[in-house]
């Protein structure tokens, strides 16, 4: 759990990597800051990808296939829309929370609903290989449904996992954490990761110091990765608020072969996927006659 005391963790985490999340073109015209899934840091299991976008009308997301993993994306500001071809749709605003499990296929789009900048992180979560082509599911909160703590200077929201005793009703796949943590000026957290997991900080705003209390500060848009261990410090010593993403996950140590938004343990099953999609079975089928329709803001 998360607690403003220095938990006195037996093997405090400490960060062994920094990646900078450049901006990149992605979809139709969207930009994003890709730190896992780069080259400097192709995956962390079982973490396979985190953009934080930025998308303004007519730019988006259209029309793409997914198998072998899920899919969690997590507005920041403005709103999406999101259709798949199994009439599931819907839109997410800042603060609400899409976590889609792809499973065995879904054919969806993401496009921008609000005006201006639509601001979000999505994170790819691997499923193992007894779960990749399990049927499709999504978990959806609204903002107000998330649960949340604030104390001594620290509001986290509880994405999926637990914080300061409190846990997330979001049922993971694949056992995952995810806390979103600000910390005011001067504020501080001890956050306890299991042991055996691996985990991962993004920076969303403001500067902090992460694991070694005299390790120099880090700014947004870094990744941070960090050591195993069972817990991670943070201190905001800056004057403005301190915002990032804790991620953790259990290792799923199987193999990854990936070809874009299909993510399998072999070659072959890679071919299948792309055989079932152009060819609309097995997971595919509702494909057939499928176009989102455009949204209308």
């Amino acid at each position: 759990m998360g607690d403003h005391r220095n938990q006195g963790f037996q093997n405090p985490r400490h960060v062994v990597k920094k990646v900078l999340a450049r901006p990149q073109h992605e979809g139709d015209g969207a930009i994003v800051r890709r730190s896992i899934g780069r080259g400097e840091l192709r995956n962390l299991d079982p973490f396979l990808m985190l953009d934080e976008f930025s998308v303004s009308a007519p730019a988006g997301f259209p029309d793409h296939p997914h198998r072998g993993f899920e899919t969690v994306t997590y507005m920041l500001e403005g709103a999406f829309t999101h259709q798949d071809f199994a009439g599931h749709e819907g839109t997410i605003r800042a603060g609400d929370l899409q976590w889609m499990t792809a499973g065995r296929g879904i054919i969806h789009s993401e496009m921008p609903a609000g005006e201006g900048e639509n601001k979000g992180l999505q994170l790819w979560i691997n499923l193992s290989s007894k779960d990749k082509m399990m049927e499709p599911r999504y978990q959806e909160l609204q903002s107000k449904d998330i649960s949340r703590v604030e104390k001594h200077g620290v509001d986290v929201r509880i994405i999926a996992g637990e914080s300061f005793g409190v846990r997330s009703p979001v049922y993971t796949q694949t056992p995952t954490m995810y806390l979103d943590f600000t910390l005011h000026p001067g504020a501080e957290v001890h956050q306890h990761i299991p042991q055996p997991w691996n985990s991962f900080v993004y920076i969303i705003e403001g500067e902090g110091v992460f694991g070694d209390p005299n390790a120099s500060p880090t700014t947004r848009h870094h990744a941070l990765v960090l050591s195993p261990g069972d817990g991670l410090s943070v201190w905001n010593r800056a004057a403005r608020p301190l915002r990032f993403v804790l991620i953790g996950g259990q290792p799923l140590n199987e193999p990854i072969v990936q070809y874009g938004p299909f993510v399998m343990n072999a070659q072959a099953e890679i071919q299948q996927a792309i055989e079932d999609y152009h060819y609309c079975k097995n997971g595919f089928e509702k494909a057939k006659n499928w176009k989102s329709q455009p949204h209308m803001n």
